[in-house]
């Protein structure tokens, strides 16, 4: 796809890292400042819903929207863990620690359709580039039901997105520097079964966002090249969209060999348009519109595909904030 063919929506946006959409046309996203989402509503005007106690060091990665419309937010500061935003603007912890232990900075969070909700972690490194290398697998996945949160999966080359498959059997999980997509079985218990890649990258790929369409494609979503790749029911993989600097991205891939990956590659993204794109949703009432979340960017890039997005749990949920 040419890059002509993208549109922007919102301004001012602050690392619109993770973004969903409603079935009403609002768009969502995290908001990096401030702990909290942006909402960019259907005639393009932008709402910051900011807490009203603002906490140091929350600083909303993954984002998820829940039946009483309140949000959870996958914390990437240093105090990590899970928190929620309230409907009426109190941010308070949701989950802050387990197996005794504090949770590191926390990368996405997800509920699916039982209402369980599932959480990533990328590393227990501190900081977290030290895990931005191919030999090192510490990041963990926590699913959460009625009984308690528990850890579900282990030993990960940095879990970004995960979410469970429209049909219910799978949790699939992206490894950002494990360059892989993984996917478990989801057991009647919860807990999930033994691991299987269903598709490994090379070269400019680094799996970050993730989603479904009905015509069972998985999207996936690469930081630092501005990929996108598509992959079919069948298993092959088609790049949609590509957008980066082959002298820059030749850097990237040199350090990332030699093990010196680090911050400075994801923050001085080259590129036409894209700004370190990292997730998608699906939005409008037939979820043919693309809408791709980034790291740099202060608005987010839209497009048309002929491939409808899966409806997501929280299509219909509601959210009234007195703006």
């Amino acid at each position: 796809m040419d890059l002509c063919a993208l549109s922007s929506i919102g301004a001012g946006l602050n690392r619109p890292e993770s973004v969903l959409a409603t079935s009403n046309g609002d768009v969502w996203a995290a908001h990096w400042a401030g702990g909290g989402v942006s909402r960019i509503r259907p005639d393009g005007s932008v709402r910051h819903h900011l807490p009203k106690n603002p906490v140091a060091d929350i600083h909303p990665n993954g984002i998820a929207l829940m039946p009483d419309g309140s949000f959870l937010l996958a914390n990437l500061g240093d105090a990590g863990g899970i928190w929620q935003l309230t409907q009426k603007g109190a941010l308070k912890p949701f989950l802050t620690d387990i197996e005794g232990k504090a949770l590191p900075p926390c990368n996405f969070v997800s509920v699916d359709a039982k209402g369980r909700i599932w959480i990533s972690v990328s590393t227990r490194r501190a900081p977290r580039a030290l895990a931005y290398r191919g030999d090192v697998a510490d990041g963990f996945i926590i699913m959460m039901d009625e009984n308690g949160p528990q850890i579900v999966a282990d030993a990960l080359g940095y879990t970004n997105e995960i979410l469970v498959s429209p049909c219910g059997q799978w949790l699939y999980a992206n490894e950002t520097f494990g360059r892989r997509l993984t996917r478990f079985p989801v057991l009647p218990t919860g807990g999930l079964g033994a691991c299987e890649t269903v598709a490994a990258f090379g070269r400019g790929l680094f799996p970050d966002g993730l989603a479904f369409d009905e015509q069972g494609g998985i999207w996936i979503i690469s930081i630092i090249s501005n990929c996108i790749v598509r992959i079919a029911p069948d298993g092959h993989a088609a790049t949609i969209l590509k957008d980066y600097d082959p002298y820059f991205l030749d850097e990237v891939e040199t350090a990332f060999a030699a093990g010196t990956m680090g911050r400075a590659h994801l923050d001085a993204n080259k590129s036409a348009k894209l700004r370190n794109i990292s997730s998608i949703g699906f939005a409008g009432k037939d979820r043919r519109t693309a809408i791709l979340g980034c790291l740099l960017g202060d608005h987010l890039q839209t497009f048309r595909t002929p491939f409808t997005g899966v409806e997501p749990v929280h299509w219909h949920w509601n959210v009234q904030i007195n703006e």
